[in-house]
């Protein structure tokens, strides 16, 4: 089967056929094949029973964001170009250069210039993984769009398998590592952060997630149509999709260097989480607010009761205490629910750029 081509000219005379029309005509054909089929979420593990889509009759976008991995991104393309050339699917992969302070864009552009299948962007300056995803979502064509990293963690030669999985009838497929290669504080960050997404984004207890990923192109339009300062793939991606399911893959140790995610950026990553996409740390305050209150109130009755009914040596000291307790419970309060709708007009304004793109690179 003769391969896609995503040159420049392609891409604009063809933009129409693989943009909206297209992704329309492919959702409601996919949902009424597989509607009478589809498994459930407790069938995760054993996914050979379940209706399958020709793998041919779909194209491919896989987004790699590249941040200071000039020693390793190299060798992650050409793998992956050579796992699609392999199977014989039509592909188009997408280089996100976040700021790389080392040679990484010289490496990408290089292969983009060299080779009909890859494009790479370059980022003003360092955004962030998410919003390199979002770049690269944005930028793609393909029927279904793969998320992976630069590091040859994540080996190319599993892509065969979340691609069977997404065949399915699976809007969203993650890969569960078999055994992931990385430092304790890295496996206890995941962990605190699957806590963070059952609670706010409300994924199923038995899925494990991974930005190693294959999501269905109508999940991917919903996640680039989402207008917010914080973008976040995981959480989006679980709000935006609805037939969720996990393969397991291999996870290799990283050969050159090492992680770019620090325990200070886990924690970053949770803070942005619960302040963007959650009300809950107000509530915390909110709630906080209100036990300080009652507390103070009761301790005002407790001084009321004091001096109502013994004596005290500084005159005017009760009605003082009980007037500040009563006053600083009310005001915090208020600031408290002040701040609940605060947050929430933030949210409805914030329609900044998350992202520039200042290179864009093709064959």
């Amino acid at each position: 089967m003769p391969q896609a081509v995503y040159s420049r000219s392609r891409h604009t005379r063809d933009r129409g056929r693989l943009g909206c029309c297209r992704r329309h005509r492919w959702t409601e054909d996919l949902r009424a094949d597989v509607a009478a089929s589809e498994p459930t979420h407790s069938e995760d593990a054993n996914l050979e029973g379940a209706a399958r889509l020709d793998r041919y009759a779909f194209t491919y976008t896989v987004v790699i964001p590249v941040y200071n991995s000039e020693g390793l991104v190299g060798q992650t393309v050409d793998e992956v170009v050579k796992t699609f050339e392999n199977l014989g699917l039509s592909y188009e992969v997408i280089l996100v250069n976040d700021g790389s302070s080392d040679r990484s864009w010289d490496v990408v552009s290089q292969r983009a210039r060299a080779n009909q299948h890859l494009v790479a962007l370059n980022l003003l300056h360092n955004c962030g993984q998410h919003n390199a995803n979002l770049a690269g979502l944005r930028e793609s064509h393909g029927d279904f769009v793969i998320t992976m990293d630069d590091d040859m963690q994540n080996p190319p030669d599993q892509l065969p398998i979340l691609i069977g999985a997404a065949m399915t009838g699976r809007d969203l497929v993650f890969g569960a590592f078999e055994t992931k290669q990385a430092p304790l504080y890295r496996r206890m960050g995941s962990a605190l952060i699957s806590l963070v997404n059952r609670r706010i984004f409300g994924q199923p207890p038995d899925l494990v997630v991974s930005n190693f990923r294959i999501m269905r192109r109508d999940v991917v339009d919903r996640i680039c149509a989402s207008r917010t300062a914080y973008p976040y793939i995981t959480g989006q991606a679980l709000l935006y999709s609805s037939n969720r399911t996990q393969v397991p893959v291999r996870h290799e140790p990283r050969q050159v260097g090492h992680s770019n995610y620090s325990l200070a950026r886990i924690l970053r990553l949770v803070f942005t989480i619960l302040f963007s996409y959650s009300v809950l740390p107000l509530r915390l305050a909110a709630a906080a607010g209100f036990a300080i209150a009652l507390a103070s109130f009761a301790l005002g009755v407790v001084y009321l009761g004091i001096g109502l009914f013994s004596d005290t040596r500084v005159p005017g000291w009760t009605s003082l205490i009980v007037l500040l307790a009563m006053f600083n419970g009310v005001t915090i309060a208020l600031l408290s629910m002040l701040g609940e709708y605060v947050v929430r007009v933030l949210h409805s304004v914030n329609t900044q750029d998350t992202y520039h793109v200042i290179e864009r690179v093709r064959r």
